[in-house]
């Protein structure tokens, strides 16, 4: 549902909506085969009193058959979907969600030793990654830089800038760690003001920085209801730099110190 909500959404790309379409269709056949397959493990629930006093929650509000709800009861709800608006932030989340599903898929395996069982979600599994192959291409294809998103550009110098904010040791062995995440991508690290350091460049910033590197998220073939002209026309980034008289607002200015204190691993304390 997500990915066929998100394809409905974007008429100023009708390839990779239809892409989503196409995944979007392919996972409601999913569904129809999940069904199945919890219907028929769920079968000894209609006749069996022993197997439905195991789970009286399904054999008596859901009548022993499948139902949309978790394990306590609780109503599926469209707070499960993640539908953003932006395209390439869309494509990202269902690359995880695909991840995610694939996880799941394997769990389930391991806790059957039924082979008809097993082969159902082997099967979704493998579908998993293909749709994660898919989305991932559509993202590339963009050719947009990896680390651009909507439309206005980060803040330079604050930007690459990595926040020691946990320091101190913890009671189950760890201490202040250093990894290829600290120093990847232009990232360098920055200690706390209260342990001595700089502190996050919060000074540098001074409204916005001009737009965004899109790379061909917005060449894409447009349906005729598309919006996009008179669209992109109210999202250009404005220059709001401070006047002449360099004032600017005090949410980028003092606090600094509050919001970027020490950290210490206090929840093993």
């Amino acid at each position: 549902m997500q990915y066929t909500i998100q394809g409905w959404n974007y008429v100023d790309d009708l390839a990779r909506r239809d892409l989503l379409l196409d995944i979007g269709t392919e996972e409601l056949s999913h569904l129809e085969v999940v069904g199945a397959l919890i219907r028929m493990h769920l079968k000894p629930l209609k006749t069996n009193r022993e197997a439905a006093e195991a789970d009286p929650l399904v054999t008596i509000a859901g009548g022993g058959g499948v139902a949309l709800c978790n394990a306590q009861g609780n109503a599926w709800t469209a707070d499960y979907l993640k539908i953003s608006g932006e395209l390439d932030v869309d494509l990202r989340s269902n690359i995880a969600a695909e991840a995610r599903a694939k996880i799941v898929y394997e769990r389930l395996i391991d806790h059957t030793e039924d082979p008809g069982t097993i082969d159902t979600p082997q099967f979704l599994m493998s579908r998993e990654i293909t749709h994660l192959k898919a989305f991932t291409a559509a993202l590339e294809s963009m050719e947009k830089p990896v680390f651009s998103i909507g439309f206005l550009k980060p803040t330079p110098g604050i930007v690459d800038e990595y926040f020691d904010a946990s320091t101190g040791d913890g009671s189950e062995g760890d201490t202040d760690m250093r990894g290829p995440w600290q120093t990847s991508f232009g990232l360098h690290p920055v200690e706390s003001e209260m342990n001595g350091g700089p502190g996050l460049s919060v000074d540098d910033i001074h409204g916005t920085e001009g737009q965004e590197d899109r790379g061909r998220q917005d060449s894409g073939q447009k349906a005729s209801s598309s919006p996009f002209a008179e669209a992109l026309s109210q999202t250009q980034p404005s220059t709001n730099k401070p006047g002449t008289n360099g004032q600017r607002s005090s949410a980028n200015g003092k606090s600094r110190t509050h919001a970027h204190g020490n950290k210490a691993k206090t929840a093993n304390a």
